[in-house]
């Protein structure tokens, strides 16, 4: 078992920058991908990106150049860096682990979630 754990959420202007961390304990943090996922109201939870445990990282489209993903392992966290920011972005933020190392877009690989950070953009 791991317990994922995010916070960092907030109200920001358009723009603006936030920083999300998601901070795990339980089992090794060092053998998980990392996902981050968001909601939006009334909409389906979507993909945001991910982290292999060797670093690499891959990105949904919509974030791409603006959001960035790291992980510091000896502080067993993972980070989601967040710029320029836009209305369409506020959504409740998600981070999940997942024990195989390209899981990619997929939610059912994930198999550990936090409760969820929320993050809200104003234009």
């Amino acid at each position: 078992q791991v317990q994922l754990v995010e916070s960092g959420g907030g109200l920001v202007q358009a723009g603006g920058s936030l920083r999300l961390s998601c901070a795990a304990s339980g089992r090794t943090f060092s053998n998980y991908a990392m996902g981050w996922f968001r909601q939006a109201p009334g909409k389906e939870r979507e993909f945001v990106g991910r982290i292999t445990r060797s670093g690499s990282t891959y990105y949904a489209d919509s974030v791409k150049g603006r959001f960035t993903i790291s992980r510091d392992n000896a502080k067993n966290t993972v980070y989601l860096q967040m710029n320029s920011l836009k209305p369409e972005d506020t959504a409740v933020y998600y981070c999940a682990a997942s024990t195989m190392e390209y899981s990619g877009p997929y939610s059912s690989r994930y198999g550990y979630w936090g409760q969820g950070t929320r993050v809200t953009v104003s234009s």
